[in-house]
């Protein structure tokens, strides 16, 4: 239970009784203290972080506490002392031991001119109370600090006069803990102006908050207060309101278009057939849909989403990320059908790495094109559907909040499309048979699984995708095709296909040009390489579609080095997010998986998955 807010609270003494009572029962406890403070405790922790505004605001020192499981932040000591005490005495019952971090700012940094030639260190005063574990503790926040890349200023590490050192006075009034006190200059605000760079201000934060981490853990393991297997473990365990509100918010303005089928042709079928009628000599006309979304209103929403109250840096940095994202995408949908949408393609894409474009040509020199083969079985949409369908519901018995939905749609190109919690199914799709398991895997056992999945983590961003994920979620897709036996040289051929295709998209070559290198050079089937072509130059040049074999190298990398799968089934993420998505497993914040895929439970799965660990090639990844 959480004590509620105090500001009208009859007595403060009720309150500090109250707090108690949270305390003694290992509640959480968010209490609003006198005019501007708060006490925050997560759960049960032999530490917490102070800071004492002394009438100021907006502080980076206020925000670098208020990240902590554990804070307390008062206007002055004689306001903090009782709060202290509480906690203090409980926690000292519970661990043996209590610690307090009390963090500030120096009134001056050095002033610089705009124009000064050089940038000097900046200071950060440093003291502790004597007990040999607050000593450790001191040594491994003050290198955490020097190590921390906060490039612009290095830090000088003083301490504090003896007259005016925090410990002494937190001493003074009674409170005998172990403490660190830290002050450092405010480097983040412009010399002149006093006016915040937000990008130090926000590295300063994240890199104070992880440096007192590492002292808590430090202290905690000296103390044998906690066993601990990383110092992120003791980051916060539960969500404060701001972070579900700009969740809520964040994940409102993504679903208010859908951006690949804003960007996908509704003629791709009638373009083909005019396409082919002129001999291939001429670029095909593409129709879209109507564009549903103002995309200025839905920028002005976007970024008035406050990210300032969150508490937790690891989740402002996760959301600032997705924030851009939509942003990129709402810009793309602005610049549909005109030269500026592939120069922000290429920003939100990437271009194609001379590495990836290596690997592309290696797969098709190493899977020629195989033999036509006219007896080979072949399903048209309806069949798709009921096999999908089925698909489904198996899952939905494993969990019944797995309620996707298929559909059948007229104004797709063929093949199968995720849109949230439905998988759509063009009625023009027909596909040989052998491929049909392998190929709704890929759809419902990665994309949706991990759509339902990210659902049950209590924030809808890991169901929506955290920034860059799409990449890592093509690349499990297309493993998924391979565990389930269901990979062919033709599929192959055409990831690496896509790859050469957006090289020679994003060097401007035409589409009947990327056409004529489809069919004359690589050999594929005019209707096949025209649905190819088709995607990478939708919307007017989408470098998407490099990002499927791009994600399979990732994941095969990642397994080589012996990394493991579930994490990926958590929700939408990147392999850039792999460390953030075990910190905060770490913290209580996420669950495991809900549903694991179906394709990972045969013998045979596993098999192939140790050959992948053991140096299998992506060209030879075939097995039909």
């Amino acid at each position: 239970m959480t004590v509620p807010g105090a500001r009208q609270a009859p007595q403060a003494a009720d309150v500090l009784e109250d707090i108690k009572d949270c305390l003694a029962a290992g509640k959480a406890i968010r209490q609003d203290i006198g005019v501007d403070g708060r006490l925050h405790v997560d759960r049960p922790l032999p530490f917490l972080c102070l800071h004492l505004t002394s009438g100021s605001k907006k502080l980076a020192a206020r925000d670098m506490a208020s990240a902590h499981a554990s804070y307390l932040i008062a206007s002055n000591i004689s306001e903090a002392a009782p709060f202290l005490r509480a906690v203090g005495a409980e926690m000292n019952k519970r661990f043996g031991t209590f610690i307090v971090l009390d963090v500030g700012e120096l009134e001056h940094d050095i002033l610089l001119a705009d124009d000064s030639p050089f940038l000097p260190h900046y200071e950060v005063a440093v003291s502790a109370t004597p007990e040999p574990e607050t000593q450790d503790a001191k040594r491994v926040f003050i290198k955490a600090i020097c190590d921390a890349d906060i490039r612009f200023r290095t830090p000088r590490i003083t301490r504090p006069d003896e007259a005016e050192d925090p410990v002494a006075k937190l001493k003074a009034a009674g409170l005998d803990f172990p403490c660190i006190s830290v002050r450092f200059a405010p480097i983040y605000r412009q010399p002149e102006s006093g006016a915040d760079y937000p990008g130090l201000r926000e590295t300063m934060i994240a890199d104070l908050f992880d440096a007192g981490l590492r002292a808590f853990a430090a202290f905690s393991r000296q103390s044998d207060a906690l066993k601990i297997t990383s110092h992120r473990a003791l980051g916060r365990k539960a969500f404060v309101d701001a972070v579900r509100r700009a969740d809520r918010s964040i994940d409102e303005i993504a679903a208010s278009f859908d951006f690949l089928l804003s960007v996908t042709p509704i003629n791709a079928r009638k373009a083909f057939a005019d396409f082919r009628d002129g001999d291939f000599q001429y670029a095909p006309h593409f129709l879209y849909r109507p564009l549903g979304v103002d995309v200025e209103e839905q920028k002005r929403k976007l970024y008035s989403v406050a990210f300032d109250h969150l508490e937790d840096p690891v989740l402002y940095h996760l959301y600032r990320e997705k924030q851009q994202e939509i942003d990129l995408q709402l810009t793309m949908l602005a610049h549909l059908h005109r030269p500026q949408f592939t120069d922000f393609s290429r920003a939100l894409y990437g271009s194609v790495e001379q590495p990836l474009l290596a690997l592309a040509e290696d797969v098709l020199a190493r899977c020629p094109r195989p033999d036509a083969d006219a007896d080979i079985a072949m399903v048209d949409c309806y069949d798709v559907t009921k096999k999908a369908q089925e698909m489904v519901e198996a899952y939905r018995n494993e969990n019944p909040d797995f309620k996707a939905r298929v559909e059948i749609r007229d104004d797709l190109p063929p093949g199968l499309m995720v849109t949230g919690e439905k998988l759509l199914v063009s009625r023009h799709t027909v596909m040989e048979r052998r491929r049909l398991d392998a190929l709704l895997h890929h759809e419902i056992g990665v994309h949706l699984l991990t759509y339902f999945n990210g659902s049950a983590q209590g924030l809808r961003l890991f169901r929506t995708g955290l920034s860059g994920y799409e990449g890592v979620q093509e690349g499990l897709a297309v493993l998924a095709e391979h565990l389930a036996g269901g990979m062919t040289r033709e599929r192959l051929r055409l990831i690496a296909a896509r790859v050469v295709g957006c090289v020679a998209m994003l060097d401007g070559a035409s589409f009947v040009d990327t056409f004529r290198m489809m069919t004359q050079v690589h050999g594929f089937e005019e209707a096949n390489a025209f649905n190819m072509v088709l995607r990478i130059y939708r919307g007017g040049g989408l470098s998407k579609d490099a990002i499927y074999l791009r994600g399979l190298g990732e994941i095969q990398t990642h397994l080589k080095k012996g990394g493991a799968l579930d994490p990926f089934w958590m929700g939408k993420i990147s392999a850039a997010h792999f460390p953030i998505m075990q910190e905060l497993a770490l913290r209580g914040l996420l669950h495991p998986p809900s549903i694991r895929p179906a394709f990972l439970l045969p013998a045979k799965a596993n098999e192939r998955l140790e050959k992948i660990r053991s140096g299998l090639s992506i060209a030879e990844m075939a097995t039909l």
